[in-house]
């Protein structure tokens, strides 16, 4: 089994990739309200304000103890600014064998190369883990992700769901 992330923090010229913790939940819930509108009801806030801050530190405490994969909180270096989040995650696309990257960042933090630097310090870290592949899912419409996750040397494979009012998911893979 391959070594956990998080159990030390990654590091990159300018990034911090640490365990997530309670605190980080207000910028986590500032993604859910950043997202872009075509992004699915399920995965935006809803009605009610859910998740609220709250929920998301709740599911950050649960994740603590989680012995699998999971997302690092992204900060940077110099001031400890919580950015968003990056590491790797076993549903979806992923399995444990092979997970699947995911990252998502606040606005402000986008056209500065912290998604591609924080992701090439996930894909070096799994390689030195001994994981052989990793995956990961975009909205053909997300021209930017798509654009880091060519960086970080993945290459579609095909659609992952059929076109929706969302767009459709493209499925991309890194042999490590």
């Amino acid at each position: 089994m391959p070594l956990v992330p998080g159990e030390e923090p990654l590091e990159s010229d300018r990034l911090i990739l640490r365990r997530a913790r309670a605190e980080d939940a207000v910028v986590y819930r500032r993604l859910w309200t950043e997202r872009d509108p075509r992004v699915p009801p399920h995965r935006r806030i809803d009605a009610e304000g859910r998740p609220t801050v709250e929920d998301i530190s709740a599911q950050i405490g649960a994740e603590s103890d989680d012995a699998g994969v999971r997302l690092l909180t992204v900060e940077l270096k110099d001031t400890a600014e919580v950015i968003g989040y990056c590491g790797l995650i076993a549903r979806g696309n992923g399995s444990a064998d092979e997970p699947e990257l995911a990252y998502e960042l606040v606005q402000a933090a986008h056209d500065h190369g912290y998604a591609t630097e924080a992701g090439e310090a996930v894909v070096a870290w799994a390689r030195t883990a001994g994981y052989r592949r990793l995956w990961a899912g975009v909205w053909d419409w997300n021209a930017a992700s798509r654009r880091v996750l060519q960086k970080l040397g993945f290459r579609e494979v095909g659609r992952v769901e059929p076109e929706s009012a969302h767009g459709y998911s493209l499925l991309t893979v890194k042999d490590l």
